[in-house]
This record gives structure tokens, C-alpha cells and sequence, in this order.
């Protein structure tokens, strides 16, 4: 635990307990915090220098840029840290302005993904997607026991939900692509399958009720989401108690290109990762098994994982 002593001088500072409420709840890079604060490069940087030597703040490499958090430890057992961010909530006046703008530039974000996937639409079948493969999908499938009502979370074009569609009594595909949706509906009106729903909306933030699912399917999609922990909490929402949520996605990897390549937030996750997310979740009886190696560069491997909600 960092030392009560250097946190107190530390915090101190109103510009370094603003950066620390910022860094609280979000990742966020120097760019972003510039965005947010108004303040130089050169000031944020040194901030969050002094930060991270009172051990405050942490940060992870991402692409050509790191993403900076409050660490963990900093606000693990008896620290001060969590009444300091409290009481600083209440007398910081710039926080409110803070929030709105972290909230501006999450949306930025988002929007920069839904515009890659808004470029791709009707392109997908055809293009390559690393990890997307027919060896991953029979595995799903053989898993699948109709008929249930399925959601399809980051559905795209609705490939998968085709599918999904011959056994399913209906599927809910959720995408947060306008495009993607109008393209799935084409799809689906072509191949005259009248049981999927198509709903424009987020991962994080999905349009289904409480209890409305009896399987929640994540294809290739969990990795482009900005909080992938707060996405299988909203799959545990909408399950039905004993529902199931089944993943397909990337093992962790180093190909950085894919972050520009096929707007992807995260490099795939470790099989102890996912795990760890879906029992935060309150999922049970948790299989995970890497199902799929790609024989070219850069050699993606798909994780199939299987998860039940409590009943």
C-alpha cells in the first residue's frame, strides 16, 4: 500500500486530484486527459509522473500510447484514498465539467470503432477477420440446444445470427453499428428468416430486459469493447437464471497492427483473464479452451468459453 505520508502530499494538488477522480473508473491516456483538463502535455505528464511515484497510478502500453488507471493497490484495504476522492468529489468545482468531458471523449472512442465497422459493412463475409473461424463456430454450435432465445452482442452483419437463426426460437442481434444493423436486416430479408431482431445499441449498455435470454453470444466481439467486465456483467443481466453465455475471441497476442487494422480495444484476453472477468460477473461452471490456431502470421488462436448463470 502506498505511504499514507507521500499520498497526502501528493494529492495535495487540486489539478492531481482531478486527474485522480478522472482515473478512478476510466483508462485514459495523456491526450485524452489533455482533452478533458485543458491543461499541456508537458503538466499532465509531470502529474502523472508524481503520481505514479507515490505508486497513485499505474499505466499499460497500448499501441503507440500508454492508458493510465488508479492502481488498485492505492485503494485496496484500509488506504485513505477512497475518502480523499469522495470528499474531493464534493469540493473539486471543475468535476462535474471533468466527468462530462471523459463522457465526450469515451463517446469518441466508440465512435472511432463504430466508424471502422460502419466502412467494413457488407465487406465482412469477404475480408478477412482474424480469429473468425468455421472450426469455432461448429464448436459453438454443437453446444447450442434449441430452441432458446439467443442475444447476439456486437452482432455485425449478422452472420452469426443467420446461423443462430435455424435453431434458435429468436435471436436478438445488438450491434452498435447503424450500418451493420441495416445491413443484417437486408440479410436476414434476403434468406427470409422472420426470428431476428435487430437493436442499435452498445455492449456495455444493451437493449434487452432483465431475464429476457436464455444464451448470450459474444462472436469475435468482446475484444472491441471498451470494458469488456461491464459487457459479461450486462450478459449476466439480460440471462435468464441457468442461461448461458458462450464467448468466442482472440487469445492474447502481440500483433499490435490490429488496433488500426480491425479497430480492436483489446489484444484477445489470457484464458485466466476471461475467467477471472466472468466470475466477477457471478457466472459459474466456467470452460474455457483454446479451440483454433491459425497456421499464418501473426498465428491467432480462438478461445471458445462456456459460462451458466447462477440460478
Amino acid at each position: 500500500m502506498p505511504s499514507i505520508v507521500r499520498t497526502l502530499k501528493v494529492v495535495a494538488d487540486p489539478s492531481r486530484l482531478r486527474i485522480l477522480l478522472l482515473l478512478k473508473d476510466e483508462e485514459l491516456s495523456v491526450a485524452e486527459l489533455q482533452e478533458i483538463l485543458g491543461m499541456g502535455q508537458s503538466t499532465i505528464s509531470t502529474h502523472l509522473s508524481q503520481l505514479k511515484q507515490a505508486e497513485l497510478v499505474e499505466d499499460r502500453r497500448i499501441g503507440k500510447s500508454n492508458l493510465y488507471r488508479v492502481s488498485p493497490a492505492a485503494l485496496a484495504g484500509s488506504s485513505p484514498l477512497h475518502e480523499i476522492l469522495d470528499q474531493a468529489k464534493e469540493e473539486i468545482a471543475e468535476g462535474s465539467a471533468d466527468q462530462a468531458a471523459m463522457r465526450r471523449v469515451l463517446r469518441k472512442r466508440k465512435d472511432k470503432t463504430r466508424a471502422f465497422f460502419d466502412s467494413v459493412a457488407g465487406r465482412l463475409g469477404k475480408d478477412y477477420v482474424p480469429g473468425k473461424s468455421w472450426k469455432g463456430l461448429a464448436e459453438v454450435l454443437l453446444r447450442l440446444m434449441p430452441p432458446l432465445v439467443v442475444a447476439d452482442l456486437g452482432a455485425g452483419e449478422g452472420s452469426s445470427a443467420l446461423l443462430l437463426s435455424h435453431n434458435a426460437e429468436r435471436v436478438i442481434a445488438v450491434d452498435s453499428s447503424a450500418k451493420m444493423i441495416e445491413v443484417g436486416r437486408e440479410l436476414a430479408r434476403r434468406h427470409g428468416v422472420k426470428n431476428i431482431d435487430y437493436r442499435l445499441g452498445d455492449m456495455e449498455e444493451v437493449p434487452i430486459g432483465d431475464a429476457e435470454v436464455e444464451l448470450v453470444f459474444f462472436s469475435q466481439s468482446l475484444h472491441h469493447a471498451l470494458h469488456p467486465e461491464r459487457a459479461l456483467a450486462e450478459a449476466a443481466r439480460i440471462l435468464r437464471p441457468g442461461g448461458r453465455v458462450i464467448i468466442l475471441d482472440l487469445v492474447r497476442h502481440r500483433f499490435e497492427e490490429a488496433r488500426e487494422l480491425y479497430a480492436d480495444e483489446w489484444l484477445g484476453f489470457s484464458e485466466s483473464e476471461i475467467e477471472a472477468m466472468l466470475e466477477h460477473a457471478g457466472f459459474i461452471n466456467i470452460e474455457v479452451a483454446v479451440v483454433d490456431k491459425e497456421p499464418d502470421a501473426p498465428q491467432f488462436q480462438t478461445l471458445l468459453v462456456v459460462a451458466e448463470k447462477k440460478k
